[in-house]
């Protein structure tokens, strides 16, 4: 398989725009990472190591009621293009996706559905990663999900586990739970205030940090953040769910409180900041990612105000994943160079909001 045509909607139900505070929290993330017993891990695994694992994988895969839904893709398989669509979409690392001139690591695979939110890497940094992808903020039902595959997964492989540390991984921070759960969060209103500083200062004091689109690495653009717990040692996979859901929800109030004081001292620059991001996006004919982004944040923005009527979440959440380079590749069929991309990523902006109607009709 070298392409998406037969699977085009793979992963995607996280847009939908339907949890709790879809406005503010774009997706919840849980993630579980474990190996097996017998298997050298992380930097330690060999070929023959991957090539074990991912057999093992195959046999419970084929009696799993809760991965019968879905397909194994392995990397061996698919084409340099197809695994960049994986990660544009969050479904994988990069670590997962091998080097960009060569081809992955042996036995490494990612098992995905269409519409169910579950997931698994094989043979990333650890073993396995069990992870769950819901749109809003679903922070508990997404770790029931997870800790469901989890058990499952538990009564047929031997995972590596310690009476005294928990599960055993690859990176000591994932050490005990194994457990990562994240938020990705849309945080303009923090930032024109400029309280975004103090916010984040305060997740490291309380055992949390932040990343960019991509996770650990990547950087922030557009004023979308990933929110998450730092380590896993010591507490058990309840707790940390619970203080990631208490700290997200009191994140959420500081940025709605900052978008009203916004409203109220200075609505006028508000709502031309917000009208320029829609004009650009409506209009220009050349975008770069970044700055797709950027516009991208000024008009959710508008939405969530109820400055910009006539546009819908989903459609936003859509734009940012299929204006990615490898999309925008999968749909024209070809490679694209970096101006291309730019033209075309503008072209397809400018078809979904033509789409939509024209919001200034309303306005």
């Amino acid at each position: 398989m070298n392409d998406f045509t037969t699977i085009p909607d793979y992963g995607l139900s996280w847009l939908e725009a339907s949890g709790d505070h879809s406005d503010i929290v774009l997706s919840t993330r849980v993630r579980l990472a474990r190996n097996l017993q017998g298997h050298a891990f992380g930097a330690r695994a060999r070929v023959n190591d991957r090539q074990a694992v991912l057999a093992n994988f195959k046999e419970v895969f084929a009696r799993s009621e809760s991965l019968m839904k879905g397909t194994l893709l392995e990397m061996k398989d698919l084409g340099p293009r197809a695994r960049r669509i994986l990660l544009e979409r969050r479904l994988v690392t990069s670590d997962l996706l091998g080097k960009a001139e060569g081809d992955p690591p042996a036995g490494t695979a990612v098992h995905v559905s269409h519409r169910d939110p579950l997931s698994v890497m094989v043979n990333e940094e650890d073993h396995l990663r069990v992870q769950s992808l819901l749109s809003g903020l679903r922070i508990q039902e997404s770790w029931e999900i997870v800790d469901s595959l989890d058990e499952e997964l538990g009564q047929e492989l031997p995972y590596a586990f310690h009476h005294e540390f928990g599960f055993l991984t690859s990176c000591p921070t994932n050490v005990g739970s194994g457990l990562r759960a994240s938020v990705f969060m849309h945080l303009p209103g923090l930032v024109l205030t400029k309280e975004i500083g103090k916010v984040l200062q305060s997740l490291t004091q309380v055992g949390l940090t932040f990343r960019g689109l991509y996770g650990e690495g990547s950087d922030v653009v557009g004023n979308f953040f990933q929110v998450s717990n730092q380590t896993t040692l010591g507490k058990s996979e309840e707790d940390l769910v619970d203080h990631l859901d208490k700290i997200v929800r009191q994140v959420i109030q500081y940025e709605m409180q900052a978008r009203q004081v916004l409203l109220r001292d200075a609505r006028g620059v508000t709502e031309d900041k917000i009208w320029r991001a829609y004009g650009l996006l409506r209009y220009a004919r050349a975008l770069s990612f970044e700055e797709l982004m950027n516009l991208l944040s000024g008009v959710r923005l508008g939405l969530s105000l109820k400055l910009l009527p006539g546009l819908r979440v989903y459609t936003l959440n859509k734009m940012m994943i299929f204006t990615q380079s490898a999309h925008l590749e999968q749909a024209v069929g070809r490679d694209l160079e970096s101006e291309e991309r730019d033209s075309h990523r503008a072209a397809y902006v400018r078809r979904v909001l033509n789409s939509e109607g024209d919001v200034t009709a309303n306005s």
